[in-house]
């Protein structure tokens, strides 16, 4: 399936999220790359696929969520590594100059910052994380030189301002060699955590 576009919507309740989701779902052939409970008692749709389609998807499922939606996103040409990072791949090769995390307040938000500072700056993404465990928020880590990352938090920060979700940005120059290990590691208690 192609998957050039990318979208969001956070809806407030369980059983509204789960027929909107059956409404994107009918609408056009998307891939759901999410479709779960996130913190404080919210339903997360995360969804990609082509431009048209998601675009067709997207707007089913928002008159069907209507009023019950609490957060939405939609990236018609979303980064190749934001859709990577949100299927668990993470980039950890190399030695580190600098690390930038970017935390938001909301998912939506998160994912549409991390889009951005990819685009706009020249670091790679190590890895994001959008768990239960962090009560709705969502955060984010890029490496690359030390300017680009500043680049990137800069450009992630601009978007989370504009929409009231800035939590926190950290810029860490020369970290540990086991930074990403602990900023990327799984979540405690996380089903399938060994």
């Amino acid at each position: 399936m192609n998957a050039e576009a990318l979208a969001m919507i956070e809806v407030d309740s369980v059983a509204r999220g789960l027929r909107a989701l059956d409404a994107l779902v009918k609408q056009a052939p998307v891939q759901v790359l999410e479709a779960n409970l996130i913190e404080p008692g919210r339903f997360l749709l995360l969804f990609a696929g082509g431009v048209a389609e998601v675009q067709e998807s997207y707007g089913a499922a928002l008159l069907v969520s209507c009023e019950g939606t609490v957060d939405k996103m939609l990236l018609p040409w979303a980064h190749p590594a934001l859709l990577g990072g949100l299927r668990g791949l993470e980039d950890r090769d190399g030695e580190l100059d600098t690390i930038g995390v970017i935390e938001g307040l909301h998912v939506a938000g998160t994912l549409e910052a991390c889009d951005r500072s990819l685009k706009e700056a020249e670091v790679r993404l190590a890895g994001m994380r959008v768990t239960g465990g962090l009560a709705g928020r969502a955060y984010y880590v890029v490496h690359g030189v030390q300017h680009d990352v500043e680049a990137a938090i800069e450009a992630g920060t601009a978007v989370l301002s504009a929409r009231q979700s800035l939590h926190r940005t950290e810029c860490i120059a020369r970290p540990h060699a086991e930074m990403l290990t602990w900023l990327l590691r799984q979540a405690p208690f996380a089903p399938g955590r060994k």
